[in-house]
């Protein structure tokens, strides 16, 4: 493997484990100057980036280089990337770039570039390269009516989800379909973490004024990752009446998070309140046949020719986050990119086999329900009766919370599975069953770890 490659595959699978605004702020313009004897020397744009990325992610990016190169002994930073000043043109057969000289748009696509100053959103991300499947047909449904007369119905509109399942892009594109439809509407897009900080600047600032008029007086106001202002009491103060002044005002109020409101702790009931108000979408991991289409979208994006047989492998073993599906492949174009032979299973196989690991054993909804009923002495059909008895709520419980955390089963999945349940009932299940492993309730904890280790088993 060519240094080039190396740093390739190395970004693509750091990408996995860090934040994008932080891939984007401080691996942009990086690569591998040299490579001697167990040594690798990073080169990067600027003094403020080499002490970063030395302080806060060394350890990550010598693991990951370990990983793909084992022979590595430790990596050190020196200054002298070149500076990029456009996007690159699409890579391809007839335009190669020298392996003496790589650029750094081989590493990023930096869509970045091309994000909108006025409404902070991202071209890239429409409805049109938006995979739909079981897991987010309602969310995109519900998106879709709002992109129609937002602020009128579903409002807020309120998306929760795993990590790396999309709800960035179903946020952005309801944001850039607004813009298309209504060219005079003001809508503002940014992270709870970039409120907050605009927030704490504007307090410190004395511009507060300025900070309210920004926000208060947009038409739509799509926040991500809301969680982030959980311990922060005076954000959430400001946020509140920013909500409200929105709502009271039919503004449109869009906001994700990894978990339902009931679910967020150290945020004011108030907020949470406010947040069930409106439509709450549940976005689920997506099956076999979504996972599939995606890779095949992102494939042909990329310009990168894969066999359906590579596509099929990548979907059978990563389950569970689009963002990794989209990472394994940018490993695979990096290879192919540096004008490496075509992409067989083998290749394919050969090149992930740090990111793939070993699949655990078939656990399916049938097991967990039939070992449980068995460990707590039950019947099935009690489980998925509505008898409220403490002898039967209790297991019912364990399922839930089993059914989310070992299966990633949506809320109102679980809740159609065990007798038709509302998504509400499954939400409080798996909120107690969390709070009891939290008080170190030990009894708990064995049962779980016992149900678990029979799930597991042959």
């Amino acid at each position: 493997m060519t240094k080039e490659e190396l740093w390739q595959a190395t970004l693509a699978e750091i990408e996995l484990n860090i934040s994008k605004a932080n891939y984007t702020t401080w691996f942009r313009n990086t690569l591998i100057s040299s490579r001697n004897n167990g040594s690798v020397v990073v080169s990067v744009p600027n003094n403020f980036s080499k002490e970063w990325l030395e302080n806060k992610f060394n350890k990550l990016i010598l693991r990951t280089i370990r990983g793909l190169s084992p022979e590595t002994k430790e990596v050190s930073f020196v200054i002298g990337a070149k500076k990029l000043l456009s996007a690159a043109p699409p890579h391809n057969k007839a335009h190669k770039i020298p392996s003496s000289e790589p650029t750094t748009s081989d590493q990023l696509s930096f869509e970045q570039l091309n994000i909108n100053k006025e409404t902070n959103l991202n071209p890239k991300y429409t409805f049109d390269n938006y995979i739909i499947g079981s897991s987010n047909e309602l969310a995109h449904a519900a998106a879709l009516s709002i992109a129609e007369k937002p602020g009128m119905e579903y409002n807020p509109f309120f998306v929760y989800g795993g990590v790396g399942l999309g709800k960035t892009h179903l946020l952005q594109a309801l944001g850039n379909s607004l813009k298309l439809k209504h060219a005079d509407i003001k809508i503002h897009y940014l992270t709870a973490e970039k409120f907050t900080n605009d927030f704490i600047a504007a307090v410190q600032n004395q511009t507060l004024k300025s900070f309210r008029e920004i926000y208060r007086k947009s038409d739509v106001l799509l926040i991500d990752d809301i969680q982030f202002i959980a311990h922060k009491e005076r954000t959430q103060e400001e946020f509140f009446h920013t909500f409200n002044t929105l709502y009271e005002n039919n503004k449109q109020v869009i906001l994700s998070s990894d978990r339902p409101p009931r679910a967020l702790e150290f945020i004011e009931e108030r907020l949470k309140s406010r947040f069930e108000g409106g439509m709450l979408v549940d976005v689920g991991f997506p099956e076999y046949e979504m996972r599939v289409e995606i890779l095949k979208t992102k494939a042909k994006e990329k310009k990168v020719p894969i066999s359906d047989e590579v596509i099929q492998y990548i979907a059978g073993h990563i389950q569970h986050n689009i963002r990794e599906l989209e990472g394994t492949l940018n490993i695979l174009a990096a290879f192919y990119k540096r004008g490496g032979p075509e992409i067989t299973i083998e290749k394919a196989k050969k090149h992930l086999d740090h990111i793939i690991k070993r699949p655990r054993r078939v656990v399916s909804l049938k097991k967990i329900l039939k070992i449980a009923a068995d460990f707590y002495d039950i019947a099935e059909k009690d489980i998925l009766s509505q008898n409220r008895k403490r002898e039967i709520s209790h297991p019912r419980q364990v399922i839930m919370y089993l059914l989310r955390d070992e299966l990633k089963y949506s809320y109102p999945l679980i809740g159609s599975k065990l007798g038709g349940r509302d998504h509400t009932t499954v939400i409080h299940a798996c909120v107690k069953i969390t709070e009891e492993l939290k008080r170190n309730n030990e009894q708990l904890a064995e049962e779980l770890n016992f149900l678990k280790r029979e799930i597991y088993s042959s």
